[in-house]
């Protein structure tokens, strides 16, 4: 089955439990559609660039999963008809990264940026 990842940004007045909440309703919405979850991680509330439907933060959730592209697309469907549900962003990958994302991952833990001119 293709593997994809998910990113999700939730709306900033939800408990976290909420937004862990939604996480495990969609994570269960592919499951039964005959995918299932790799990996998730709650990022927790950030501030956005810009507001969106006027909100200047958000909850983002990082999903990884294994599912026909059918299971993706009702999904996806059901994440943009949800009213908690801001952003969803979808991408098709060769191979899931190995431990946790860039945004988990403590500062000293990443790799050396290149040296600014």
């Amino acid at each position: 089955m293709p593997l994809y990842e998910h990113v999700m940004i939730a709306r900033q007045d939800l408990s976290n439990t909420q937004a862990e909440g939604l996480i495990e309703h969609f994570s269960t919405v592919l499951a039964d559609n005959g995918g299932k979850i790799v990996d998730s991680e709650y990022w927790g509330v950030k501030t956005m660039a810009y507001k969106i439907n006027k909100n200047r933060k958000g909850h983002y959730a990082f999903l990884r999963s294994d599912a026909p592209a059918s299971a993706v697309q009702e999904m996806e469907r059901l994440m943009r008809l949800h009213d908690d549900v801001m952003r969803v962003l979808t991408i098709k990958v060769d191979e899931h990264a190995e431990g946790p994302s860039v945004q988990m991952q403590k500062r000293d833990e990443r790799g050396e940026r290149r040296e600014r001119r």
